[in-house]
């Protein structure tokens, strides 16, 4: 055990809070009983604040911690484009996507997706959904956060990840999102506190003590290939941030599908009291969302000069955890709990919400609401007992897991992309267009990696992206059907957004815009 007790003081402190605190916002009031509106969003009662905190907590979790950091340590500050880029996909999908999803009272995106197109589009997105987040999501927040627990405390990989697995359920499996969401609001506090004081004490270490801005000119000094926003050619990890197809090209596609059509973030803001709520908290999370590089990025590579000799890039942010003066060990674990915790909570809630109103609602629609509350508490432990089965044998062998889990992802994210574009924008995309736009992006992918193993799988995303949208417009054009009823009618969507709104989708914009040249 590296953990002295006032480390374990603090972080008990932490689990006991979280356990009271979701207990509290769970609690029925006297003869009432959780329906599915309660259970899977929250009633719809959650204020921006509390969305724009769930965002970033459900986002940044150990596969973000752990694996950006990383990707830090490996490759360096390109790797925050991930993050930046999404401040602005975020900006879109509060005022492009936001009011079409809550004009149509949806629970989920494959609901959607059937009000848009059919069944099958919904069955066939329901159950890859599904498959993504237990077997790539969820069991890399389990591997990652294990790993994490490991280095700290010397507890066994699957102790640890059996640990996490029981803490999430105990205080999210009761209460639904609305636990998960105003407990996220103490995820949030600590994961950034904790962050932006690992890279302050990092930082410090590196200055020999003569502060911060010291210690941050020395690391750019002696490791100045870190700081390349923008990668050329012959560096050796220009096949995961291809250059300027980062600023024009596949990111785009990989930052809109997680943001904007994923279902355990935009879950958040469906449970939004009204638009205007959830717009704001878009935009708080926007912000939020620029200061996460100095937290998961920035420690890795100051762990380059700290830690220089590491076996794999992923043991940089639990090795700089051990090197902390006790106490301040035990906030940042408490911290990087909490990612985990959060993310867990929102995936396998996700997970539930997909499986009971997507496909086992269909299979016995006349159950009552709290069958379906039950039923989803039940997917909520499966998902997670398949998930500490199988994270082990699909990670295990991965010296970066974050890049891991986009190069997955990355086989069917264009394809979702066209068919929720489509489905929202063209009124004339049929059914079969968007089946084939789907499965045209497994196939074409897999494709272009057997047969271009060279070409970077972020223009792979971009290209594929281009080749199904105009699948999708050919298969749609071929059948020469006329507007479905089901079509989404813009004209009876409001996309005006209020004036703080447009305020702060310009700040974002002109920071984002500063970062990159700074350090083009």
């Amino acid at each position: 055990m590296t953990l002295t007790t006032l480390d374990l003081a603090i972080l008990g402190c932490y689990v006991l809070g979280l356990m009271l605190l979701a207990y509290w916002v769970s609690r029925d009031e006297r003869g009432q009983q959780k329906d599915t509106n309660d259970y899977f969003l929250a009633g719809h009662s959650l204020p921006w604040w509390a969305i724009g905190a769930s965002l970033i907590a459900a986002n940044i979790s150990a596969e973000q911690i752990i694996g950006m950091s990383g990707s830090g340590y490996a490759i360096g500050l390109a790797i925050a484009s991930y993050e930046w880029m999404a401040a602005i996909s975020l900006i879109i999908v509060g005022k492009y996507f936001l009011p079409i999803f809550l004009k149509r009272q949806i629970y989920t995106m494959p609901q959607f997706l059937q009000q848009r197109f059919d069944n099958r589009v919904r069955t066939t997105l329901a159950l890859f959904w599904i498959a993504v987040y237990v077997l790539v999501n969820l069991t890399a927040v389990l591997w990652l956060g294990a790993l994490a627990v490991n280095a700290v405390t010397g507890l066994a990989l699957f102790e640890s990840m059996l640990l996490l697995a029981l803490l999430s359920l105990a205080y999210s499996l009761y209460g639904g999102l609305k636990a998960v969401a105003f407990t996220d609001i103490i995820q949030v506090v600590l994961l950034v506190a904790g962050g932006l004081f690992l890279s302050y004490l990092t930082l410090q270490q590196i200055g020999d003590g003569q502060g911060v801005h010291a210690g941050l000119e020395r690391l750019m000094q002696q490791a100045p290939d870190k700081f390349q926003m923008i990668l050329t050619k012959d560096n050796p990890h220009y096949v995961s941030l291809p250059g300027l197809s980062v600023l024009i090209g596949g990111l785009w596609v990989i930052n809109l599908s997680y943001w904007g059509f994923n279902q355990y973030i935009i879950q958040r803001a469906l449970a939004a009291k009204d638009l205007a709520e959830a717009q704001k908290g878009i935009v708080f999370a926007a912000f939020l969302k620029l200061l996460m590089p100095i937290i998961v990025v920035l420690p890795g590579i100051a762990a380059v000069l700290i830690l220089p000799d590491l076996a794999k890039p992923d043991e940089a942010y639990p090795q700089l955890m051990n090197l902390m003066p006790s106490g301040i060990k035990g906030l940042i674990f408490a911290a990087l709990v909490a990612a985990i915790l959060s993310s867990l909570a929102s995936m396998t809630n996700s997970v539930a919400t997909i499986f009971t109103m997507d496909i086992y609602r269909q299979l016995k629609p006349a159950a009552s609401q709290q069958h379906y509350v039950k039923t989803g508490r039940w997917v909520s432990v499966f998902a997670l007992a398949l998930a500490l089965i199988t994270a082990k044998p699909l990670l295990g062998d991965f010296d970066q897991a974050f890049q891991y889990i986009q190069e997955f992802t990355g086989f069917f994210t264009p394809g979702i992309v066209v068919l929720f574009l489509l489905g929202m924008f063209w009124s004339r995309t049929t059914a079969n267009a968007a089946l084939a736009a789907a499965i045209g992006s497994a196939v074409l992918s897999l494709l272009a990696k057997t047969f271009w193993p060279e070409l970077p799988f972020m223009d792979r995303v971009g290209l594929v992206f281009l080749s199904c949208l105009l699948l999708a417009v050919v298969v749609s054009l071929s059948e020469r059907q006329p507007a479905p009823a089901t079509a989404v009618q813009l004209s009876d969507i409001n996309f005006a957004t209020q004036p703080s709104f447009n305020y702060a989708a310009v700040a974002v914009t002109l920071v984002v815009a500063s970062f990159y040249y700074a350090w083009w």
